[in-house]
């Protein structure tokens, strides 16, 4: 019997999609099929580069693939993120995002990608307070001695960032808002060179998360004033919080998490969602980050999603009130 002419056009018109649906579900079937690259958007050193490293090595032998880590450095975390926005939905090629995307979605004026809608998110791996350090060669025992010195010599104290538009600018912004400082913002393509710098003197202090520094403080050579987290961290449980110190309305901790491309079969981003989360639970894991003053996470794709959308919101108000934005 023959098809009516609308059936064959209707047919002819949804081969394509179904075509489309079968590559989609048999990719997911057989994948991995490569090696799979996670995009660090920092240079090696940082917190994010050390998170990254800690889940490839983790989930290589789970996936039975090489997991490698690619540092993609610049413009405040944007490039790696626009790399990996723009690269093949197929579950090879993931992004260790963190909250500077979240911010980066207001300072920046325009953006290659859409944070929310051009990523679809796997995990939350964990969460890092950020810590204002300075050098133990600084007279500066306290936030209080700080502050008195930056009110006495204005744009004269300089704070080191991991770039424009990041969680330490945005910290740091608030830190002269609600003490009534001026000081000189120097930005960084990450960790690994701002530490450097401040240890040698070239900066005054830094807001960084506690990762890339804890080692140095522990060895006595930088000196914590305060975490910027509402609470202590356990990493550093004698140093106050901003609030404790004397500098209230200051909240902000920095979290780490894996993305892939918005398009990623959703059979692909489960099956990371999945293997990652029970990387996260391990003791060895858990003993891991708290060696480096992490907070392991490992929530849903959904909370996660959730996260990325309140997070945005927030800094949107954040970004205004403090007059933040980059070219």
């Amino acid at each position: 019997m023959k098809m009516p002419f609308r059936a064959r056009r209707l047919a002819a018109m949804l081969i394509p999609f179904s075509a489309l649906a079968i590559a989609n579900v048999c990719s997911a079937q057989i994948w991995p099929t490569k090696t799979i690259t996670v995009v660090v958007p920092f240079p090696a050193g940082g917190t994010t580069d050390v998170l990254a490293r800690a889940i490839a090595q983790k989930l290589s032998p789970v996936l039975n693939q090489p997991v490698i880590v690619d540092n993609r450095p610049g413009a405040g975390a944007t490039l790696g993120a626009t790399l990996v926005a723009k690269s093949a939905p197929d579950g090879h090629t993931l992004l260790m995002g963190a909250v500077h995307h979240t911010i980066a979605t207001s300072v920046y004026k325009k953006l290659p990608y859409s944070f929310e809608k051009d990523f679809a998110p796997i995990t939350t791996v964990a969460m890092v307070p950020n810590v204002l350090v300075v050098s133990a060669s600084k007279p500066y025992k306290s936030v209080k001695d700080l502050i008195a010195d930056a009110k006495a010599s204005p744009g004269k104290l300089a704070y080191g960032s991991n770039g424009s538009g990041t969680a330490q600018h945005v910290i740091g912004t608030q830190f002269q808002m609600a003490t009534g400082t001026s000081l000189l913002h120097v930005p960084y393509k990450g960790s690994a060179p701002l530490t450097t710098d401040m240890l040698g003197g070239q900066v005054d202090m830094s807001f960084d998360t506690i990762t890339p520094v804890i080692s140095f403080i522990k060895k006595g050579m930088l000196r914590p004033l305060a975490v910027t987290t509402a609470k202590r961290s356990s990493a550093l449980p004698d140093v106050p919080t901003m609030q404790e110190a004397g500098v209230p309305g200051i909240d902000i901790g920095t979290w780490f998490g894996l993305l892939v491309p918005a398009a990623t079969p959703k059979e692909i981003t489960e099956r990371l969602n999945k293997e990652i989360v029970n990387i996260i639970n391990t003791p060895e894991f858990k003993k891991q980050m708290a060696d480096i003053g992490a907070e392991p996470v490992g929530n849903t794709q959904a909370e996660m999603a959730r996260q990325i959308k309140e997070e945005t919101e927030k800094f949107a108000g954040v970004v205004k009130t403090g007059k933040i934005n980059v070219e």
